[in-house]
Parts: structure tokens; sequence; C-alpha cells
């Protein structure tokens, strides 16, 4: 007999645990993922010693990032998945085992490259222990509660996060094969055939495989993955009816102002506890980001109403009711998407008018933004002008932008403040 992690088994035990992770491994390896588009990540956590965690809402190409680094690694033997079935049972103890049919197969090598993480219970200590020896970890997980926590107990100042998202326009042009020139800003023809690609990327998001395929059946498993697996399974929910429904109305809703009373009372959940607790499952997922009305009291935030914003627009179209083609709540959520994959702190603001976005850096609010389809409607025009201008000038800030679909207009001057309308797709492609 021998020991691992102070459990004793016999020998063939061990040899039955190494053949399979022997198979697993080396069937992984055969599989040969597509590199596909590159996908943009600072270098510089690539090339430091901590360990690198990339995060994100599933299938939305973590592990294909991960191939593309390690393809540019001198290592890249060290590699496995664990969200595959015949790793259900792969418990700590069996990080040693693996190590070992590592290094009894490819040599000794001091890169790791650790896929979905976060399905085994206990993975932080041994990432822990992997970078104590002076190896370079590659880590990916799907839920952030749970990377948080144990990040935080095990690994502080020991690791670097990045966050990935679905596709931006940017990289579905190109998965698209559709390259920009820079004339195609200002030509007749080169806005139109942007204005039209945009309204595409609107509705169909930023899944990679979905923008391929268009496959419905492929996007309710995805959704359906989440629910079952990522929310109610994971969290030992009893009322998956409840969540549905709530999940449901908050994608029929995206962009609007909602309290956590307001969805209770709109789905039929007695509590808005629950509804709290509902919102903290559905965001450790990374489906939806919740964001506050920004005032300089914590606390006037806290109770203020919130805004919710799904990580994708296809979610919005094939999971919520809607009776038209919502293009205003569409390109708003886009937007806020896109200024999440940007690292912005981001806001809204609400006075006497609204502004959908105010742009915070550290103590200071550096942008305010709106969006809205077009200004040709006078009402809406002068809404969308009247609450940019009280937001610039609560927060002293000389200019302002509305994000259109396709229209451009610069406007006079009020009170030293400069505002500028901008079709989305040229936001969008800065």
């Amino acid at each position: 007999q021998f020991s691992i992690f102070g459990k004793s088994q016999t020998r063939k035990e061990e040899n039955m645990n190494k053949d399979l992770l022997r198979i697993v491994i080396y069937k992984q390896r055969e599989k040969n993922m597509p590199l596909g588009i590159t996908r943009h990540i600072d270098p510089k956590l690539i090339e430091c010693p901590e360990i690198l965690i990339i995060t994100g809402v599933r299938r939305c190409g973590k592990s294909v990032l991960m191939q593309q680094i390690r393809s540019r690694q001198t290592e890249q033997d060290y590699y496995i998945n664990f969200d595959d079935e015949r790793l259900i049972n792969f418990k700590v103890e069996d990080f040693q085992t693996l190590v070992e049919v590592f290094t009894e197969e490819f040599g000794n090598q001091h890169t790791y490259y650790l896929d979905e993480i976060q399905n085994i219970t206990g993975w932080e200590r041994f990432a822990s222990r992997l970078y104590q020896q002076r190896n370079k970890v590659f880590i990916t997980g799907s839920n952030a509660r749970l990377l948080s926590r144990e990040l935080g107990t095990f690994l502080t100042g020991r690791h670097v996060s990045w966050e990935l998202y679905p596709f931006s326009f940017q990289e579905y042009l190109t998965l698209k094969d559709i390259h920009p020139k820079r004339q195609d800003l200002f030509t007749t023809g080169g806005k139109a055939m942007l204005t039209r690609h945009l309204q595409a990327y609107l509705k169909i998001g930023g899944f990679p495989q979905y923008i391929t395929s268009e496959n419905d059946n492929y996007l309710l498993s995805l959704y359906t993955d989440i629910i079952y697996k990522d929310i109610i399974v994971r969290n030992k929910l009893n009322q998956e009816q409840a969540l549905k429904e709530m999940m449901y109305y908050l994608a029929s809703n995206a962009t609007h102002r909602y309290t956590y009373n307001s969805i209770a009372k709109a789905v039929g959940i007695k509590s808005a506890d629950t509804v709290k607790a509902y919102f903290g499952f559905i965001e450790d997922t990374y489906l939806i980001r919740q964001i506050n009305k920004f005032d300089y009291s914590v606390g006037i935030q806290t109770k203020s109403p919130k805004k919710a914003y799904l990580i994708d627009n296809a979610i919005i179209h094939k999971i919520g009711f809607n009776a038209t083609e919502n293009l205003g709540n569409t390109l708003e959520n886009a937007i806020a998407v896109e200024l999440m994959r940007r690292h912005q702190e981001i806001y809204y603001y609400a006075g006497k008018q609204e502004c959908d976005f105010i742009l915070r850096k550290g103590t200071t609010i550096t942008q305010a933004i709106q969006v809205t389809v077009s200004l040709q409607n006078e009402q809406t025009r002068e809404r969308e002008i009247k609450g940019l201008l009280e937001a610039m000038e609560q927060f002293k800030l000389q200019e302002g932008i509305i994000i259109t679909l396709n229209e451009n207009e610069e406007f006079p001057e009020e009170n030293g403040r400069r505002i500028k309308a901008l079709p989305a797709w040229r936001w969008f492609l800065e």
C-alpha cells in the first residue's frame, strides 16, 4: 500500500486511476480544438509567475483561449479538462496521481493547463502547491462565487484574473470574414454594410459556436446547462420553476429598472430575499450583471432600483418574450456588455431625467453615455439630450455622447458642453 494526502490505497487502485487518467488525457489531446480567431488578453498576465485564472460564462471561448496560450508555450503537455464525465469521481487527493501520470507520460515539465477546474472541490490547494513549487499554472472556470471564495482563501497574492466575454462586434466581423477598411466608415456603401452586420450581431450575439451555426438547439442546450448544472444543482435549489420564471422575466425586460420586491411580485416569488439570493446564483455564472444607480452614498445605491444586463443578446432573443424586435433594448444591452469587456466601472444616472451609463474611474466620473436607436423622433431626441445634459452638469463633464444605430450628429455647444451622436458600429470598432 501507499499513501496520497494521507489516504491509503492499494497498488491495483492506483493503476486503475492512472489508466483512466491516461485515457482521458490522450482522448482530450485527440480532439484538436480549432484555435479560431485570436482572443485578446494582456501578455503580461501570461508571462508573470502568478497563477492565471480565466473566467467567464460557459462557451464564451475560455478553453479556446487557453489552447491559444498553450500553443505559444514551450511546454504544452500538462493539459486536462475537468468538464468530462469520466472525471466525475475525481477528488482532491487524485491531483497527486495526475501529476505522476503527466510526469510518466511527458517527462518533467513546469507548465500546467487545468480547464474548468471549479468542478473539483479543493482544487485551490493543489494550485497553491504548484505555485509554491514554481510552476506556471493556467486555469479556466465558470463560477464566480466559487472561484472568488477559493482564491481569497488560499491564493491571495498568488493569482491574476482575466474575465473573458462572448465575441465583441469586432470579433464577430472577423469570424464572419468581414474586414472593414477605413473608407467603409465614411462611404455610403460601407456604412450600410456595417449597419447591416451590426443589426445581425445585436440579434445573434457573441457565443462563437452559435454565430457559426445559428443552431437554436445549441443555444437552448447551453442555457439549460447554465440553469440546471450551474445554478439549480450546484446550489441545491428546490424551486426551479420560480428561478426559470425569474430568468424569463429578466430576459424579457433587460435594461429596465427594477427592485427585488417588484420582481418578486411580477413572478410570484414570496420573498424579496429569495429574489436577491437567486440574483447572486445567476451572477455567479456570469449570465447576468446588475448595475446600480450612481450616488455618492453607498446606502442610497443599495436601496435604489437596479438594472440588469444579460451577457449576450442571443439569450434575450431566444429566452425572453419579445412581441417586437426591440432594437433599443438589444443595442443598450450590447453597449453595456462592451463597456464591461473594456473593464469600465458602470452605473446609470437618474435625477429629473435619466442617463443610461455613467463611467467611473477611482473617485471621478469620466463619461456619460446615452443609447438610442434613432434621434429622428422629436420626443426621443429631447429626452436623450436632456438626460445627458443633466448628467454632464451634475458631474461637471464637458463632453457627452449618444450612441445610435447609424446616425452621426454634432450638436451646438450649450454652456460649454459638447454632445455628439455617433453610430454604434463606429463606437464598437474604435
